[in-house]
């Protein structure tokens, strides 16, 4: 990809999953990438991983709920790289399949503090930055969840729709400050999280053939389906494109 080449950036939740997937391509792309995770063990790994393939990383502890934490963590990214943030992605999430009338309060705060709080903490803590230098690139990973709604998934479809908007506006604010911001829906991918999400054994294999069903291209994703467009949207060949929002869902959902 065009422009990419001595680049930072920070992916949250690049300790597993879509994350890694999608760090550790930027990675080959000549990016130093700020691997940002609660989780220091993934992030390790991930890490380790670039390294051995010749790429640069940093591993980052990070809690995308606190603010004050996520303003520190930023700010020793940058130190260590030596420059302000180019690229972000903002990919951490959580959830546990629930009816939404046998959830409670505390499972909602927890769910919005990471998949809606984390995404504007992050945000408005590199996008300052971006702003100044006149240049940056802003990809959220959001859901089709947040696009056509999922049983189960109430409050995480919410804050994912909630993230969609929130890229459009905000990609027009900062649009004259050359800071795009598009969006990435994912449908059902086999991740860590997919794992916890359907189960094990028969019941959670029996979840995992009814969602193949669904998906026209006979399969659910897999994380390096994202790890290219993301690379794309963060490159000087997306450099037209604001405000996007684009599904990779083996056609399972069909906008335009």
């Amino acid at each position: 990809m065009r422009g990419l080449q001595g680049k930072t950036a920070i992916v949250t939740g690049a300790g597993s999953g879509i994350g890694r997937a999608i760090a550790t391509r930027l990675a080959t792309e000549g990016i130093t990438v700020g691997v940002f995770d609660i989780n220091a063990t993934g992030a390790g790994e991930t890490v380790a991983a670039i390294e051995a393939a010749g790429g640069k990383a940093l591993s980052v502890g990070c809690d995308i709920t606190d603010y004050a934490a996520v303003t520190e963590a930023v700010a020793a990214f940058e130190a260590q790289s030596g420059k302000g943030c180019d690229i972000l992605v903002n990919n951490a999430g959580w959830d546990t399949p629930m009816p939404f009338l046998k959830t409670d309060e505390a499972f909602w705060k927890k769910v919005t503090a990471i998949n809606w709080m984390g995404p504007l903490h992050m945000t408005h803590a590199v996008a300052t930055g971006m702003a100044q230098r006149k240049s940056g690139r802003i990809v959220n990973i959001a859901s089709d969840a947040g696009r056509v709604g999922s049983t189960g998934e109430v409050v995480y479809s919410g804050c994912k729709g909630a993230t969609i908007a929130f890229a459009k506006a905000l990609a027009r604010e900062l649009a004259r400050a050359n800071v795009t911001i598009n969006t990435v829906c994912p449908g059902p991918t086999e991740t860590p999280a997919m794992e916890a999400f359907v189960g094990t054994g028969e019941q959670g294999q029996k979840i995992r053939d009814s969602m193949v069903r669904g998906v026209p291209l006979g399969r659910i994703g897999a994380p390096d389906d994202y790890a290219g467009l993301v690379a794309f949207l963060a490159s000087d060949d997306a450099a037209f494109m604001t405000g996007q929002t684009i599904s990779v869902s083996g056609g399972l959902t069909m906008h335009g």
